[in-house]
């Protein structure tokens, strides 16, 4: 009976590790078409009503208007003018919305930002936080590398790599690993260590 237990338990385990990331990337993926439905709802209605198009060709001009609204609001940014209006509506953002700054460091560490201040760019290490004769490591990314050789790593806690801990460690303390990506790292942190092989292999 306890053997029957413990193969309902784990089958079930199993079956539930394979399902959920999928049902996470359609609720993703229906909450992004929901959003962008609702931001070209307006538009794509007035289409219809003053003009002979469907409402399926409405939308798909709706989507390429916003793709084009996004672009343009990236070309007006990338100017001086438009640099100092963002920093504007920036700071005035950061000081009216107590969590805004926290999200816009989120999104700007995940997808990238200027100079090297994306996570993704940095690079993969082994990091001994209590010393190479302590035997302890985990799995790190740099995220700065300082004139005195030493260096600040971002060390992801699993199964959810956006939450971790930094820490400054001198260059004895850090194995760089070159030959690991930044996702093949991630994917053994969200994975709970499994495919770790990964990062104890020398090539």
């Amino acid at each position: 009976m306890k053997r029957l237990r413990s193969f309902v338990s784990i089958t079930f385990i199993g079956g539930f590790m394979v399902v959920l990331p999928m049902l996470i990337f359609v609720w993703l993926v229906e909450w992004l078409l929901r959003t962008i439905r609702n931001l070209i709802q307006p538009l794509s209605q007035w289409l219809v009503e003053q003009t002979l198009v469907s409402g399926y060709v409405a939308d798909i001009i709706g989507v390429g208007l916003l793709l084009l609204g996004l672009f343009l609001i990236g070309l007006f940014v990338s100017t001086s003018i438009g640099g100092w209006l963002h920093d504007l509506i920036d700071d005035w953002l950061a000081r009216l919305a107590p969590g805004y700054k926290t999200i816009r460091d989120v999104i700007t560490q995940l997808l990238g930002g200027e100079g090297n201040t994306s996570l993704l760019k940095g690079e993969v290490c082994r990091a001994y936080l209590m010393g190479r004769a302590a035997g302890v490591s985990v799995t790190a990314i740099v995220t700065a590398k300082h004139a005195n050789g030493d260096y600040t790593v971002y060390a992801p806690t699993a199964p959810i790599p956006t939450s971790g801990f930094v820490y400054h460690l001198a260059s004895e303390c850090v194995d760089l690993l070159p030959h690991v990506s930044v996702e093949e790292a991630m994917r053994t942190v969200i994975a709970c260590g499994s495919g770790s092989q990964v990062i104890s292999e020398v090539p």
